[in-house]
This record gives structure tokens, sequence and C-alpha cells, in this order.
């Protein structure tokens, strides 16, 4: 039963894995035997990852891509199949938020949280599809999120580009499952990162706001997502396919304490 979620001998692409939940992603995949690889925009963010990979004793190489640039993107996945192999799984991590009111966020910004959160996971699906069918199958996880199916304040194209993402998810599933590819969405609840302290400090508002709306009464961890991400990687999942798996903590089964 545990060699159905081994993943030895694979080689796994984790876009944006510099940090936070990516970081912790690739990990996971790393620690179920697979060859780690994943990109940043910045030389300063892979050295400190990898870094840091090393000193928690793993092996993961990172390389500069642009996931919004197709010529990039084509070039970063012939890079890693020469130096490392053929890409076997997919996470698409890479993603940016920005929190501002519709009627005052201009064209432009909306234009690039789409750009960076659905167009990029299209670019890199894209440019491994096809390999992935000459081999026989592979895995494609995209970062969906709580946001691919709820609407909040201040994050309208966030929130558009996940919906996309999820359904971009069920297409790769529709239309190429019987390539023996598998293609699902890993959506994350409120994760306590460094990005989220500040809102998860005693008495905030939000942090409290948060703790009543979960049912496990607390805010999830990068490390909750390891397993998930293994399953959604190895053959344990393989007739799983255009699949949302919601990692939330019960947040979107739930309709709240009464007032």
């Amino acid at each position: 039963m545990k060699d159905m979620f081994r993943l030895d001998g694979k080689v796994a692409l984790v876009t944006g894995a510099s940090y936070g939940i990516g970081f912790a992603i690739a990990s996971a995949l790393c620690r179920a035997g697979a060859r780690v690889v994943f990109n940043a925009r910045r030389q300063e963010l892979i050295d400190q990852a990898v870094a840091e990979y090393a000193r928690q004793g793993m092996d993961v190489r990172g390389y500069c891509c642009d996931v919004t640039s197709e010529e990039e993107v084509q070039q970063l996945v012939a890079t890693v199949a020469r130096e490392v192999g053929p890409i076997d799984i997919l996470v698409n991590n890479a993603g940016i938020i920005k929190r501002i009111p519709m009627t005052e966020m201009s064209v432009e910004e909306f234009r690039q949280v789409v750009d960076i959160d659905l167009t990029g996971p299209f670019i890199v699906s894209k440019a491994v599809i096809p390999s992935m069918i000459e081999r026989g199958g592979g895995k494609i996880i995209n970062i969906c999120s709580m946001m691919s199916e709820l609407g909040r304040e201040t994050v309208s194209a966030y929130a558009s580009a996940k919906g996309g993402l999820k359904m971009l998810t069920r297409n790769i599933a529709s239309e190429y499952g019987r390539y023996n590819i598998q293609c699902n969405g890993l959506g994350p609840g409120y994760i306590a990162t460094p990005q989220t302290a500040p809102l998860r400090e005693e008495g905030h508002p939000f942090n409290s706001f948060i703790l009543a709306k979960t049912p496990a009464s607390r805010w999830g961890t990068p490390d909750d997502l390891a397993g998930p991400a293994v399953f959604l990687a190895s053959s344990a999942s393989d007739f799983v396919n255009g699949h949302i798996l919601y990692v939330d903590g019960g947040i979107l089964a739930y309709i709240g304490k009464q007032p």
C-alpha cells in the first residue's frame, strides 16, 4: 500500500516553490522520492530557496522563468528534460493576489493577476502535456483556492482567475484523460504562513472570523497540504481526474455559527 504513494524516479516541477505553500508541496514530493525542480522570477529567490531545501536535507534545483512567457516556459521544460529528465508531475502553484476593491482596480492590475494565476498554468500545462502523452501519462495539480467557489470583497481578479483555474483543471482532465493524464486541483483553506502572520495575531478580527468559520477551529499549516499533494501526484490517484480537493478544515461545508 505504501508503494502506491511513492514517487521514486519521477520528475516534478513545482512553479513558484521558493517559499510558502509551494515550498511545502515541493518538499513533500521530494520526501516521497521525486526529483523536484522549481522556478522563480528572480535569482536571489532561487538561491535562498535552494539553500533552505539543502539545509533540510533535500536536493532541489531552481531555474529562472516567468510562467507568463511561453518562450521562457518552453525553454525551462526543455532544460529540465535535458538536465534532470522529462516532467512527470506538474504543480501549477505560482500565483499572486491583489486585494483592491473592484471599482478601484485598474484593468492592468486585473490582467496581471489573471495572467499569472490562470494563463500561467495554461502555458506550463501546454508545455508538458505533449511529453506526458508520448510517455504514457502524467500528473498535473493546479493550486486552486476557496475563491474557486466563493466570492469575497476586494478579490475580484483573484476569484475570477481561480474560478477559471478550476474549469481549466476539469477541461484538461476531459481532453487528455484518455492519455492517462490526471489533472486535479488542490484548494488550500486559510494557511498559516509568514504572509498571514499579522492577520493571525490574538484579537485580530480576521483571525477571530476565520476560527469561527472553520470547523477545525484553527488555521491550516503548509504541512497539511503535504499528504493531499503526494496523493494527487502518485499512482494512488490514477482514477481521480478533474477533481478539486479542498484542504480547508471544513470551511466550505459550514454555514457558520448562529449569531
